[in-house]
């Protein structure tokens, strides 16, 4: 195996085509950001940033597809129907919402931005 190092320059031209997840991230956020990366088929990969922002009281998303999610910043708390106590998510937490499972993000960290990578899987272009 060859190894490379690269000098800074050289790694942001080589690197023309990748795009960083925290890039673009305004520092007052009012309302919730959904930021589409990938749809390829039938999968989606999406970016969401938090800043305080909470599914509305009575509320539950329901999708049709299932969804990966991963922890990239901040911390969350995030109730499926039938749990008793909500799951804290902190950096690096992962988790599989299968499709139909009702599901409401209950708290994300006013004091930070939460980052969120989601992976939609099975969901149709619409």
């Amino acid at each position: 195996m060859i190894e490379k190092e690269f000098t800074s320059r050289e790694c942001r031209r080589s690197q023309s085509s990748i795009t960083n997840l925290f890039e673009g991230i305004s520092a007052d956020l009012a309302e919730e950001r959904f930021d589409t990366l990938l749809h390829l088929g039938a999968v989606r990969i999406e970016r969401i940033v938090s800043a305080g922002q909470v599914t509305p009281e009575g509320e539950w998303y329901d999708q049709g597809w299932d969804e990966w999610i991963l922890l990239l910043a901040g911390c969350a708390t995030l109730i499926l129907e039938g749990d008793h106590e909500p799951r804290l998510l902190t950096v690096g937490d992962c988790t599989l919402i299968p499709a139909h499972q009702q599901h409401r993000v209950e708290w994300t960290s006013p004091d930070e931005k939460t980052v969120w990578l989601a992976v939609h899987i099975g969901e149709s272009r619409q």
